[in-house]
């Protein structure tokens, strides 16, 4: 048996065939105002994420500052092989 072939004519489609999108029916005025939101929230965000990763940092150091001073620390911290230091 023979296959047949289906023809691709169906498959062609225009532009205008095509559904209007949100973008397509605002102005271009809004789009614009838009986009500068969301470029502006976007900053925001990231220096948001940037505010939290410099105060972790500052609270990472401080905290091993603190422990460069504690005596038991350091004694934990130590290795115990005291015969290389000889």
């Amino acid at each position: 048996m023979a296959k047949k072939k289906w023809s691709s004519t169906t498959a062609d489609t225009s532009v205008q065939d095509k559904p209007a999108t949100l973008k397509d029916l605002l102005r271009p005025e809004i789009l614009e105002g838009l986009k500068a939101q969301a470029d502006a929230m976007k900053a925001e965000e990231q220096a948001r994420k940037d505010a939290l990763r410099a105060e972790a940092e500052a609270a990472r150091k401080a905290e091993e500052k603190r422990l460069e001073n504690d005596f038991g620390h350091l004694l934990e911290k130590s290795g115990l092989d005291w015969r290389k230091h000889k």
